[in-house]
């Protein structure tokens, strides 16, 4: 089943401000929350749909890729708030569900934000070089990456020999501290992140030798990346999880690949088509020929029929790029141009001096050549 477009999930508009999309998420979140619809199967898939779209167009990197290439440029090569369990969309929009202080996490008594803060790394940005060939086959790069991992002596807590630790005396372990507040509309319950341990529950008491209490440690890694075909230049892609771990534990962030595509050295792109100039002599476009031209699979020969004019395009079916939504290929379209000669000798120059007055060699173009406007139309068919 095809995703629905985000911004028609939240119900906004495409330019809607930030405060607008965080409202229409809060609004939607409330309506289909787990807890308040606990008959309906269908709440929680809503529940989840809802924070994608929010996860995205919060974001303004994610929401201009989304913009520009929608769901594939977002989820070409990992996954979004549509792979989280209810724990993580809790965890990871803490603001939205009772975290900051925010009185909405006691209109469900609480309900899963009660938890200790589970914190996310930083994104790591790389930019990836294709060819025309990679991108139009599509490819597997392996790349070498230096990104933050659980340090492997202390399991990622920071402590020494990962056995350190004390619970916090402040929020017993929870993370979080409560306060209650009186308002003109009774109680309210406000949550905010425990000072003393900054949200982890714990303290660590002796740290640990190898990575002196981050609980994380700086190595290279071979990330294979599967780039699909028909990716475009400028398009970035992520790869969740493969960015680095934040101290003393909680959930890597993602590695976010910005495709950069070379120049051929002859053929040029023009969105899922190959283009390509062919020069063929004055003779081969009188009395035709056979030419060879490149193309992203190998060389092929076309036949260049008699009396061919210049500007003729010629469509090669099949030999572009494949669409990255797998809507088929492009087609190659090779763009004929006669070669007029600068320079000749004199006795090139007496044979062409014959030829001048000769009738066949005098423009007698009739309705059935098509004028520029004709081939430009016929091009983008």
């Amino acid at each position: 089943m095809a995703k629905r477009d985000y911004y028609e999930v939240l119900e906004i508009s495409k330019n809607a401000s930030a405060d607008e999309i965080k409202k229409a998420y809060r609004k939607i979140a409330i309506k289909y929350h787990p807890d308040k619809n606990p008959d309906d199967p269908t709440a929680e898939d809503k529940f989840k749909e809802a924070a994608e779209a929010y996860e995205i167009l919060s974001d303004p990197d994610k929401r201009a890729r989304y913009d520009r290439f929608g769901h594939q440029g977002v989820n070409g090569a990992g996954g979004g708030a549509g792979h989280m369990n209810m724990d993580d969309i809790f965890s990871q929009f803490g603001d939205i569900f009772g975290g900051g202080g925010s009185p909405f996490e006691s209109f469900f008594g609480g309900g899963r934000s009660g938890g200790r803060r589970v914190r996310k790394g930083s994104n790591l940005r790389i930019k990836l070089k294709l060819d025309l060939e990679e991108v139009a086959n599509g490819v597997e790069k392996k790349i070498k990456v230096k990104r933050y991992i659980a340090c492997n002596t202390c399991g990622g807590n920071g402590s020494k020999n990962g056995a350190s630790l004390q619970t916090c005396s402040s929020c017993q372990g929870s993370g979080q501290v409560k306060k209650v507040v009186n308002t003109m509309l009774g109680q309210m319950v406000s949550t905010s992140t425990c000072p003393t341990c900054d949200g982890e529950g714990r303290r660590v008491t002796q740290k640990c030798d190898t990575c002196h209490g981050e609980g994380r440690e700086l190595r290279e890694e071979v990330i294979a990346i599967n780039v699909p075909a028909g990716v475009a230049d400028g398009m970035q892609l992520s790869m969740s999880g493969k960015g680095n771990v934040p101290e003393r534990g909680g959930v890597a962030g993602d590695l976010l690949i910005q495709i950069e595509e070379e120049p051929h050295p002859v053929l040029k792109r023009d969105g899922n088509n190959i283009v390509y100039d062919q020069y063929i002599s004055f003779v081969d476009a009188t009395l035709g020929s056979t030419v060879e031209v490149p193309t992203i699979e190998g060389k092929v020969k076309i036949k260049i029929d008699p009396g061919t004019q210049g500007g003729k395009i010629l469509r090669l079916r099949g030999k572009g790029i494949k669409d990255l939504n797998g809507y088929g290929k492009g087609d190659q379209l090779i763009h004929i141009n006669v070669w007029t000669p600068k320079n000749v000798t004199n006795e090139e120059r007496q044979i062409l001096e014959r030829l001048r007055t000769s009738d066949n060699f005098i423009p007698h173009p009739g309705k059935h050549e098509k004028g520029f406007f004709e081939k430009m139309k016929e091009y983008f068919q």
